[in-house]
């Protein structure tokens, strides 16, 4: 019997929600997606997927958020018409949580829900009502959750066990770059550079970070033009002011647009030859605990990533002996970094990335299927799952994938 799961996401435009999509479906899921537009930004395009809208919401507006999902609670009866009883139900971020809760009830009771949380807002981490009140209420919404989806061990370590009271099994799903074919096990591609060329970073994916904005022209200014920054993906306008106006003004630097995900990634990263991996959005909270999509697409593809000391990005090059990792974010180590970059030592940091087994960067089709088996226990035997899922998240940290 094929799996009916009903995705609730907060933004219907969000690549890593297309990436979710598919992997479900290539799993032998059937998915029914709803969630909120976000403002004026297209759909994420999924084939043969019509998704159900629940509102608009705003970037960077919390309170709008807040009650563009009190009415979709309200309204998520009339919304859902139509639509069978889900075997599961996966919410996306913790305004989702809230409507998967409705959404229970609209469906008479005993559908299972996942809590998929893969950023931790800042507003939950606050030490004042206010964050006291977010973490209460995401605790109360959870209670009728089965398992806990995240993306990095240091949201467990740093939030999930010690703040958020709740009691969860975990399942770590890494954003890990999708390939479905036989591609999955392939060696990413041999670098090609011309000696003399310049070197080119690519920050690529959600751009909301303004700290990192300024480094990189800081750097490509200082060197004169022998570094080059590539940007590409989704800039967050509400925290990059003024983006198009600041990339006219550098020249150094250039915006690509958005890509596809993951049909684009060979290409953009065969355009650069670093990846950078930093995000002070949220420095010391979110943004030092996550490990971003960009990471394992860069280094499947043969780039060589770039972080900060005290992350836990920093920490997984760390561990593998890759990339490079600066000691501090005041942009003198950086500069240091590219004064004394050389092609000898960029070959050795290319093939040390190369080394590492494919598995560590991609879902394969295999991946898919070991999920929508999990989420498929959690419906037809609450005990057992929990079970399972417990057993898994002993070894979470040392997990690469679902096989």
């Amino acid at each position: 019997m094929t799996l009916h799961v009903l995705y609730l996401v907060h933004d219907l435009a969000d690549p890593a929600v297309r990436r979710r999509v598919l992997m479900l479906s290539a799993g032998g899921a059937r998915i029914t997606l709803a969630g909120f537009r976000r403002g004026d930004n297209a759909l994420a395009a999924v084939e043969g997927l019509r998704p159900i809208e629940l509102g608009v919401t705003a970037d960077g507006r919390f309170a709008q958020r807040l009650g563009a999902v009190g009415k979709a609670c309200l309204n998520i009866s009339s919304r859902l018409r139509g639509v069978a009883r889900p075997d599961v139900i996966i919410a996306r971020n913790l305004e989702m949580l809230a409507v998967a809760n409705r959404a229970v009830t609209a469906f008479g009771g005993r559908v299972p829900i996942v809590y998929e949380s893969l950023d931790i807002h800042r507003l939950l981490l606050r030490g004042d009502f206010v964050g006291r009140m977010l973490r209460g209420a995401e605790a109360r919404l959870g209670q009728k959750a089965k398992l806990l989806i995240t993306s990095s061990p240091a949201f467990v370590e740093n939030y999930f066990r010690p703040l958020s009271g709740l009691d969860l099994p975990v399942l770590l799903l890494q954003n890990q770059v999708l390939a479905l074919g036989n591609e999955a096990d392939a060696l990413p591609p041999a670098r090609k550079r011309r000696k003399g060329d310049p070197w080119r970073i690519g920050w690529f994916g959600a751009l909301r970070c303004s700290r990192s904005l300024a480094m990189l022209s800081a750097l490509s200014r200082a060197m004169g033009g022998r570094v080059e920054i590539v940007l590409r993906g989704r800039p967050a306008r509400s925290e990059l002011r003024g983006f198009d106006g600041v990339i006219a003004a550098e020249p150094f630097m250039t915006f690509g647009g958005s890509y596809r995900n993951p049909e684009d990634l060979q290409a953009i990263y065969a355009d650069v030859d670093f990846v950078w991996t930093i995000d002070f959005f949220e420095e010391g909270q979110n943004s030092s605990w996550l490990l971003p999509n960009r990471l394992y697409e860069g280094c499947r593809h043969g780039a060589v990533p770039i972080a900060v000391a005290g992350t836990e990005t920093a920490r997984f090059l760390d561990d593998r002996k890759i990339g490079f990792v600066l000691p501090d974010a005041d942009g003198s180590g950086l500069q240091a970094l590219f004064e004394g970059m050389n092609e000898e030592s960029y070959r050795h940091a290319c093939y040390a990335v190369a080394k590492q087994h494919p598995s560590l960067w991609t879902i394969k089709q295999s991946d898919c299927e070991a999920l929508v088996r999990r989420l498929a226990t959690l419906s037809t035997n609450t005990e057992g799952a929990a079970a399972v899922a417990v057993a898994h998240s002993h070894t979470y940290r040392d997990q690469g994938g679902l096989s």
